[in-house]
C-alpha cells in the first residue's frame, strides 16, 4: 500500500523540535509507526512484544538505552514500561529535542506511568483512524469544509460545491471505516481483515490488560456494543444481554475506551430547566469494525440494515473527531436530548463557542430536521451557539433555516 499523507505530519515535525520525547497514542493499526518511519526514515525502530523481551529492554533498560543511541523509535511502549524511568534519566542529561519517539495503544498501560515518569519531558499526540480526506483525497489536509466551519461558521458554505475525489460510495465508505489497511482491499476481503483485527485485539490486548476469564463472553459484549453504537448507554441493558453485572459492563466499556476502541460523549445540560437525558452516548471508534461485528458485509446489506443510520453517524463522528486533530486544541464533545425527544447528535465546544451538529443518512433534508438544533438554541439563549450543521447523504449545500446549513457527507 502506498503511503497516504496524514494531517499529523506538520504537528509531529514541529513537536520533534520542541520536546525531548514524543508519544503517539491510538488504537492498533491506525498508522502510528508507519507515520513515524515515513517522517523519520533514518531513525532506528524497536517494536516491543508482550511475551519476548527482545534486546533485554525490560530486564536491563539502562543497558538497552546505552547500547542504542538516540534518536530511537520505541513502538508499543506499553509492553516495556520498565524503560520509562530510564528514559527520564537519559533525557535529563541532554538538552536535545526529538530524542525518543514512543507509540502506545493502551491508556491503562502507559499514560498514567508516562505522566508520572516523564512529566515536562513528553508531548502526547492522539492518532485517530484515517479521515476520508486522508484515505482517498489529494486535497490539502489543512483545507477542508469542517475546519472552515469552525473558523467561519456563518460563511463557510457559500459557493462551496467541490467534493472529495476517488471516494467510494457512501455505503462502501462506511463499511471500510478508517483503518489504513482497508484502503486497497477488495470488498470481499474486508471481513477477513476485520476478523483478524478483532481476534488479535481480544486475544492479545484484552487478555493482557484485563483478567477476563471468558473471552467468549467479552466477544459477545463487543458485538452488542457495536449494535448500540451512536446510542445512549444503559449499563444494566448491556450487562443483562450477555449475562454480566452492570458494574462489569461499565468496567469493560472502560477497557474499550482505554484501548481507543470506544468514545463516550457526556450529556450536555448547563443547568437547563428542561428535563434532559443524563446518559452518556457511546460510539465505536471505527464504522468498519462496527459493521463487521454486526455481520454486515456488503453495501446491499448495510442499505437494508436497521443499523444503517447508526453506522453513518458512527462514521461521521469519527471523521469529525479525526479532522479536529488539525485544531490547536481538541474540542469537548457532547450530545443533547430532551425527555420530549428533541436532540442534537454532537455538540462541540471550543473557545467559548458551541457548534451543534446533526447527522442524517437521508439524501434530502427538510425543515423538520432542524427541530433539535433550533430547540437547543432556544433552551440556551445565553450561550454563544454557532450556525448548526446537518451532515447528510445528499449532494449539495443548502441553508435549511436561519441557523442551520445542510452539508453533504463527502464535501471537500
Amino acid at each position: 500500500m502506498n503511503y497516504k499523507k496524514r494531517m499529523y505530519e506538520d504537528k509531529l515535525k514541529k513537536y520533534a523540535g520542541l520536546f525531548k520525547i514524543i508519544l503517539l497514542v491510538g488504537a492498533r493499526q491506525v498508522g502510528k509507526s508507519t507515520l513515524l518511519t515515513k517522517l523519520f526514515p533514518h531513525i532506528k525502530i524497536f517494536v516491543f512484544d508482550p511475551i519476548q523481551d527482545l534486546f533485554n529492554a525490560r530486564n536491563k533498560p539502562d543497558y538497552f538505552l546505552k547500547d542504542f543511541k538516540a534518536p530511537l523509535i520505541l513502538d508499543e511502549i506499553q509492553y516495556a514500561p520498565e524503560l520509562l524511568p530510564s528514559l527520564k534519566r537519559k533525557v535529563d542529561v541532554s538538552d536535545d529535542n526529538g530524542q525518543y519517539f514512543l507509540t502506545g495503544s493502551s491508556q491503562l498501560s502507559i499514560l498514567k506511568t508516562v505522566a508520572e515518569s516523564l512529566a515536562g519531558r513528553v508531548v502526547i499526540i492522539p492518532i485517530a483512524p484515517m479521515t476520508p480526506q486522508e484515505m482517498y483525497d489529494d486535497c490539502q489536509l489543512d483545507q477542508n469544509w469542517f475546519l472552515d466551519y469552525i473558523k467561519n461558521p456563518d460563511t463557510f458554505y457559500v459557493d462551496r460545491s467541490t467534493f472529495m475525489q476517488n471516494l467510494p460510495t457512501r455505503l462502501e465508505t462506511i463499511l471500510r471505516g478508517g483503518m489504513p489497511g482497508t484502503i486497497t482491499l477488495p470488498e470481499e476481503v474486508l471481513s477477513s481483515y476485520f476478523s483478524s483485527y478483532v481476534q488479535t485485539y481480544v486475544e492479545r490486548d484484552v487478555r493482557l490488560i484485563e483478567n477476563i476469564g471468558d473471552l467468549g463472553t467479552f466477544s459477545q459484549f463487543l458485538g452488542l456494543v457495536a449494535a448500540l453504537t451512536s446510542q445512549e448507554i444503559n449499563y444494566s441493558q448491556l450487562g443483562r444481554e450477555v449475562g454480566i453485572t452492570p458494574k462489569t459492563a461499565q468496567r469493560w466499556l472502560q477497557l474499550l475506551k482505554s484501548t481507543y476502541q470506544w468514545h463516550e460523549l457526556p450529556a450536555f445540560h448547563m443547568n437547563a430547566i428542561k428535563r434532559l437525558s443524563q446518559k452518556p452516548k457511546g460510539i465505536l471508534a471505527d464504522s468498519g469494525i462496527a459493521c463487521y461485528l454486526q455481520l454486515i458485509s456488503s453495501p446491499e446489506a448495510l442499505a437494508k440494515s436497521m443499523l444503517g443510520s447508526a453506522m453513518f453517524e458512527t462514521y461521521c463522528f469519527n471523521m469529525i473527531k479525526g479532522l479536529c486533530a488539525s485544531l490547536p486544541i481538541m474540542p469537548n464533545f457532547y450530545h443533547w436530548r430532551t425527555i420530549a425527544g428533541a436532540e442534537v447528535d454532537f455538540i462541540l465546544e471550543i473557545d467559548g463557542k458551541f457548534y451543534p451538529i446533526e447527522i442524517k443518512s437521508a439524501s434530502t433534508i427538510s425543515k423538520h430536521d432542524v427541530r433539535g438544533i433550533e430547540t437547543f438554541r432556544d433552551t440556551y439563549p445565553h450561550l454563544n451557539i454557532q450556525m448548526g450543521v446537518i451532515i447528510y447523504g445528499g449532494d449539495h449545500c443548502q441553508q435549511i433555516s436561519e441557523h442551520v446549513i445542510a452539508v453533504p457527507w463527502n464535501l471537500r
